[in-house]
């Protein structure tokens, strides 16, 4: 997993109805998103600390804290996720439920990237779909 330095983030979830969320930016199953990772997309991971503990982290996601989204992706900052280059990246949002991911793919949508998309079902949906996560030691 790559991580950058994050604290906790304490941003409220939206409540959300899939056909909602689904207007926010595209849902995609589990299977198509870890196609379009195979493919060369970015994995953003925005649970919290305590989200990736109880779920397990996902190899390869880089880790973005939701209220650091505008300098995480803002393509001029130092700051910058490296691997988005462009404002065509193509981008696969992730979080425990579609109403944490929703939302952070919208605003990546409304600051100009148009490859956007979330997995629908979120973190759990990837691990029920047999995909692989990275458990910590001493975790079911």
């Amino acid at each position: 997993m790559t991580d950058q330095a994050t604290t906790p983030s304490t941003a409220p979830a939206v409540d959300l109805s899939l056909e909602d969320a689904g207007a926010l930016a595209p849902l995609v199953a589990p299977q198509t998103a870890a196609q379009r990772l195979a493919e060369g997309a970015v994995l953003v991971d925005v649970r919290s600390d305590a989200g990736r503990a109880t779920t397990g982290s996902i190899p390869g996601a880089h880790v973005v804290d939701r209220y650091r989204v505008d300098e995480t992706f803002d393509l001029a900052a130092a700051a910058r996720l490296e691997p988005v280059v462009s404002l065509d990246t193509p981008i696969v949002v992730v979080c425990g439920s579609v109403r944490g991911s929703g939302p952070v793919a919208a605003a990546l949508r409304a600051k100009g990237y148009t490859d956007v998309v979330h997995v629908e079902g979120g973190a759990p949906a990837w691990a029920e779909a047999g995909l692989p996560v990275e458990r910590a030691t001493g975790t079911a």
